[in-house]
């Protein structure tokens, strides 16, 4: 029974879209008869194999359900409990997952300001310090989320600086994916690229922001620096008994590109929607100062500033959300589904509030 209007579309988050249509029909080929459960299945065991030619054989994979389980699994087993994270203030783990990898794993966060939603060397240097004071956190991990919350990129050069300066101060790297598909559709890379290849120690392997109904993962790339994710994703409640479901979806993103297709079309329209506007504030159609851009426009998301009562108005037609108030920022998504005629159906709407 259907209780929604499909025609309905918005640019809130590309967790509002739908399940690609590639994925349900991995789930209905994949709900005949008896599988074993608990990860004992062919579809988890044919991921193992997906992964580890993606990431290297060294690879190994856990499914979980969402991903602020796997961000709390990745981080709590590559730390003791008196470990600390260092990630910016932005951090999907600082700012959007309820404290959850604090009040769960027990970890302490230091957080870190910056413009573009990237760490830099220098900048974890400023809370990687106090190794053997018993009255400070132990900065044991360092966090990045490729593409970031503000829509930006981490090249592969960025990620190794990062990973060179964790691991010479005896500290992990954790790359939060997300939105993993459309960094490495941003940057004309395999996943490869930016994560093991550039010493990342774990991943968390995002899906559901690229047109899975709910899967993610968690991928050890060096299992020298992570322990315990076999039992410590039953102790967190991440363990799912028809994992099947879960793995048959996550590989049917690696299967025939699906991922990299899906994030370059979300890429693709958030850069339509960007150079729509700019045009439009280059040719007069557009107030001067009605509209100025925050973040640079590097994968699906725009950040832009426009006064507060025009973005109200705007949203009462097209959903989306306000990213920092104060100054009047909001952010607009594109997804897999996001369309041509969504853009610039949204573009007109932008146009006629603005110039009320």
């Amino acid at each position: 029974m259907r209780v929604h209007d499909t025609n309905r579309r918005g640019f809130a988050s590309d967790n509002y879209a739908g399940v690609h249509p590639e994925v349900f029909a991995a789930l209905a080929d994949a709900n005949g008869g008896h599988q074993v459960a608990y990860g004992e299945d062919e579809y988890t065991a044919r991921l193992t194999e997906v992964v580890k030619a993606e990431f290297g054989e060294q690879a190994e994979v856990f499914p979980v359900f969402n991903g602020t389980g796997a961000n709390v699994l990745a981080l709590t087993a590559v730390m003791p409990r008196w470990g600390a994270v260092v990630a910016t203030s932005t951090a999907h783990i600082h700012s959007d997952e309820g404290g959850a990898p604090e009040r769960v794993s027990g970890l302490k966060l230091f957080t870190v300001p910056t413009d573009d939603g990237k760490l830099t060397p220098e900048l974890v240097a400023t809370e990687a310090w106090g190794w053997g004071d018993e009255h400070r956190a132990q900065p044991l991990a360092v966090s990045i989320t490729n593409t970031t919350e503000l829509g930006t990129l981490y090249t592969p050069v960025e990620v190794r600086a990062l990973a060179d300066f964790a691991h010479e101060h005896g500290m992990a790297l954790h790359l939060d994916g997300a939105r993993v598909w459309n960094a490495a559709a941003a940057l004309g890379t395999s996943l490869r690229a930016f994560t093991a290849d550039a010493g990342v120690d774990v991943l968390s392997l995002g899906g559901t922001k690229n047109g899975l109904m709910g899967a993610e993962a968690v991928v050890v790339l060096n299992p020298d620096r992570v322990d315990g994710l076999l039992y410590l994703r039953k102790m967190n409640m991440q363990l799912a008994s028809k994992m099947r479901f879960i793995s048959a979806q996550l590989l049917t993103l690696f299967d025939e590109g699906l991922g990299i297709r899906s994030a370059m079309h979300a890429n693709a329209m958030a850069a339509r929607l960007r150079s729509a506007l700019e045009g439009m504030l280059a040719d007069g159609s557009l107030p001067a100062g009605s509209l100025a851009f925050s973040q640079q426009t590097q994968a699906n998301a725009v950040f832009a500033v426009l006064d507060n009562a025009a973005a109200d108005r705007i949203r009462e037609r097209v959903r989306f959300y306000d990213w920092d108030r104060a100054r009047g920022e909001v952010r607009w998504m594109c997804a897999f589904d996001t369309t041509e005629a969504d853009i610039d159906g949204f573009v007109e709407v932008i146009r006629e509030e603005l110039t009320r």
